[in-house]
């Protein structure tokens, strides 16, 4: 007797090598478990489910990831699960009553154990995003309170607005946090509605054009070197002089600084590849001086609890009200050192090399900041429009 395409014996590389669907899902069921099957999404997502017929109904109950469960650990979760089917029970209506009762809060408490600690760097910043906007009345009502069945397109269209109103590129950030969330809890089964983001329009954003401009540098290195704790004051030294991210250079440690071969690796950076910094003569000076009295793993120690220092968020107030350049961010150090490379006549690749960017798309922001060369080759045309006028169209 012949098996049928869709039902195969379950084993380790059986279940690997299924072929994924053009779109949707398509099940294969094992031929030792009765109702034990394996979803395939078109994604490369593998889920064990039990199908049974329960009161007449067909139910899909999940059992859990294939990456996740042995073969062995699917077939006697399935059996469990028979067995309670077996006395009258229905394993479906507890997930769904389970589903029915959690709200935003116990979904995102999920997502951050389940999926931002494990495999995103900035997992702290979710938890912020959450705390600050989603769990608050302040921006219209507090999601994280509202049960998932509960929470429309309208609801989060609210929050959102109302953030959007004053901060419409945090916003932005906010509802991808939203919709991340709930996209996770609808490939885990854990929300059976439309995503709530999914046709929500963001807000366009302007790409940020702020640097230090010649004029403002010795207003700023003045207002520099007043800063009083010496161990900020290089910080933020050490973030002009390399254009480094301001998360790298704060817990920059000593291990990972070669003076003698001018360079610092930073093992961990945004974009997941390990980033060799060639250092400037003024940063080798710069870490040479405090090498010399170093007193820690960190080459910017700090008292907290990570060892090093932390943002210096009121010394960075202070100066730059005292420079006169209120709006300058610290993050506009690394984009001052972008700027200043192209205005120096270094091509996009090496820009890029130097900030660690995996896109030159990105790179090429930096080179859009200098204007002075863009001016310059205007003024050319223009002069040569009026050459030409002048010698009867004769080009010298």
């Amino acid at each position: 007797m012949s098996t049928p395409k869709n039902r195969i014996n379950f084993t380790k590389s059986n279940i690997e090598n299924l072929p994924l669907p053009a779109s949707g899902w398509r099940y294969y069921y094992d031929t030792k478990v009765g109702g034990l099957a394996v979803g395939v999404g078109a994604t490369g997502v593998k889920t064990y489910v039990l199908y049974k017929k329960i009161n007449r109904r067909p139910e899909r109950i999940k059992i859990g990831r294939a990456t996740d469960l042995t073969v062995d650990e699917a077939r006697r979760q399935a059996e469990k699960l028979n067995g309670e089917v077996a006395v009258g029970a229905n394993p479906a209506d507890a997930k769904r009553a389970l589903r029915e009762a959690m709200t935003f809060g116990d979904l995102f408490e999920w997502y951050y154990r389940e999926h931002s600690v494990p495999h995103k760097k900035t997992a702290h910043e979710d938890q912020a995003k959450f705390k600050k906007y989603l769990s608050t009345r302040e921006y219209g009502l507090n999601l994280a309170k509202r049960r998932l069945v509960e929470i429309t397109m309208g609801d989060v269209r609210t929050v959102f607005n109302n953030i959007g109103k004053d901060h419409p590129i945090t916003a932005n950030r906010v509802l991808a946090l939203i919709s991340s969330v709930f996209g996770k809890a609808i490939d885990e089964e854990l929300y059976e509605g439309v995503n709530p983001c999914s046709k929500i329009t963001r807000f366009n954003e302007n790409e940020r054009e702020r640097f230090i401009a010649p004029e403002e540098f010795p207003a700023f290195l003045d207002a520099l070197a007043q800063c009083p704790n010496e161990t900020t004051r290089d910080y933020i030294w050490l973030s002009l002089l390399t254009g480094a991210r301001r998360g790298n250079v704060l817990s920059m440690k000593w291990k990972d600084v070669w003076l003698t071969r001018r360079e610092w690796l930073i093992p961990d950076t945004k974009n997941g590849t390990p980033h060799a910094v060639q250092l400037a003569d003024a940063a080798i000076e710069l870490l040479k001086r405090r090498e010399a009295t170093k007193a820690s793993e960190f080459v910017f120690p700090g008292d907290g609890k990570t060892g090093h220092l932390t943002e210096p968020k009121r010394s960075w107030k202070t100066l730059t009200e005292r420079a006169g350049m209120s709006d300058l961010r610290l993050h506009d150090l690394r984009r001052t050192f972008g700027a200043y490379q192209a205005a120096t006549g270094a091509n996009l690749s090496v820009i890029g090399h130097s900030l660690n960017h995996k896109s030159l798309v990105t790179t090429t922001r930096y080179a859009k900041l200098w204007k002075k060369p863009v001016r310059d080759a205007g003024n050319t045309a223009v002069n040569m429009m009026f050459e030409v006028a002048k010698t009867g169209g004769k080009i010298k």
